[in-house]
């Protein structure tokens, strides 16, 4: 009997992080340290912006740091983009230079946290992390293209997934699966340690942990794979014609520039159901428990929308299974707007992991299958521009403007349904045209 579903992902996934002969487990290793790092920044910054000042005056701070957040992607996206199309093997250098400089920064954020000094360092942590996210996405491809494929597909097709007939491309899904059940995986255990950290010794502690994870993430990020020659070439170079499509279609074809619709939808969705439930729980005075209960539940949401992918990923395109996470996402934003309690909101925020579990792998998958390798760099960084845009623009809202539970979720409902019929349709139009 074959196994299927999650256990057999996160076997897959544990094989491939403890055998560091191949490419991807060690990409794996890396990832798996930097979400660790990432996650204990988070509750740091958490702990100084939100938890410790009163509600007006992190309302103030949390609209800095969100408009901040934007600011990253504007160096990222023109400059950093094309370098990394441009140097197949500086790609590991570029990790690298992600995870020190987070080290330096995180030490010094830790002086810094009732000073001015502390945003400007943000920012620069901000502008790191979206490096490696964007070099990240190109490297997938690459470490799918090495010998170790063949054995991964192999393996997946013994787990349940499909193993005859699979193309690179095809297995990208797989790939980027995994690495969202490690990243889920660390954070979830990397945020308690965080918040035993914030509430025993402070702040400043979860930052000079941080700084000793970056350290170690450095050290793994130098011994990733160098490409071969063959792939070099490949990524490195962009033929004429691709080069033409390139430049009428910036957002590749329409499977891309629609699914990128879908996924920023999702995304906007994440950030206003995040910080409306944020300030929604300080206005009602809940504790620290409630919180963390609201992160664990979203953290185990994103698990199951895993074991949803391993299972339907044979069954349903990667176009359908974002349909479906909108829609879902959309019924339970709407079901919850009906249950305006903080048990019900606490639900939500696991239900919306579930489906941002479904849909990112899904859409990093079409775009590494139909954007050329030579143009991958600098359209993941354009396409994260746009996300993290729309997650800001989410976040913001629910910041600005007091909103109750109920009138939330019924603006969420009605923005991710439409969101769904309009992917449905202009997907439908552009196949036609």
């Amino acid at each position: 009997m074959r196994r299927r579903g999650l256990a057999s992902l996160a076997w897959a996934s544990a094989q491939d992080l403890f055998d560091q002969r191949t490419a991807f487990g060690r990409l794996a290793l890396v990832h798996v340290i930097m979400m660790a790092g990432d996650t204990m920044v988070t509750v740091s910054l958490a702990g100084s912006l939100f938890f410790s000042v009163s509600p007006t005056e992190a309302k103030s701070k949390v609209l800095l740091y969100l408009l901040i957040t934007i600011a990253p992607f504007a160096v990222v996206s023109p400059v950093l983009g094309p370098l990394i199309d441009h140097s197949a093997n500086g790609r590991r250098v570029l990790v690298a230079i992600s995870a020190s400089v987070r080290a330096l920064l995180c030490w010094s954020m830790a002086q810094h946290l009732n000073s001015f000094w502390l945003f400007p360092e943000a920012f620069l942590v901000l502008v790191s992390s979206k490096l490696y996210v964007v070099t990240r996405g190109a490297l997938v491809p690459e470490m799918a293209r090495t010998d170790q494929f063949r054995e991964h597909a192999a393996q997946v097709g013994e787990a349940g997934w499909p193993s005859e007939g699979v193309t690179q491309e095809q297995g990208y899904a797989g790939f980027n699966a995994q690495l969202t059940l490690l990243g889920t995986f660390v954070g979830l255990v990397a945020g308690a340690l965080g918040a035993g950290l914030l509430k025993g010794v402070g702040a400043p502690s979860v930052l000079f942990v941080a700084a000793f994870v970056y350290v170690g993430a450095t050290v793994a990020s130098v011994r990733l794979q160098r490409p071969a020659r063959v792939v070099r070439d490949q990524v490195t170079g962009l033929s004429q014609r691709e080069r033409d499509q390139h430049a009428l279609a910036p957002l590749g074809n329409g499977e891309v520039a629609w699914g990128l619709v879908a996924a920023s939808l999702l995304r906007f969705g994440v950030g206003f159901a995040t910080f409306l439930l944020a300030f929604g729980l300080r206005r009602a005075h809940a504790g620290l428990g409630w919180f963390a209960f609201a992160l664990a539940l979203s953290g185990l949401g994103a698990l199951a929308g895993l074991a949803f992918v391993t299972r339907l990923r044979n069954r349903l395109s990667e176009s359908t299974l974002l349909t479906l996470a909108m829609i879902c996402t959309g019924l339970g934003a709407f079901v919850a707007s009906q249950r305006t309690a903080l048990l019900a909101q606490i639900v939500l925020a696991g239900w919306i992991g579930l489906w941002a579990a479904v849909a990112q792998p899904s859409f990093d998958a079409i775009t590494q299958r139909y954007v050329p390798p030579g143009a991958q760099g600098r359209t993941f960084a354009r396409f994260a521009v746009r996300q993290q845009l729309l997650w800001v623009l989410g976040a913001l809202v629910p910041v600005a403007i007091t909103l109750s539970f109920g009138v939330g979720d019924r603006i969420l409902a009605i923005v991710l349904v439409a969101g769904a019929f309009s992917y449905f349709v202009g997907r439908r139009v552009s196949r036609n045209s």
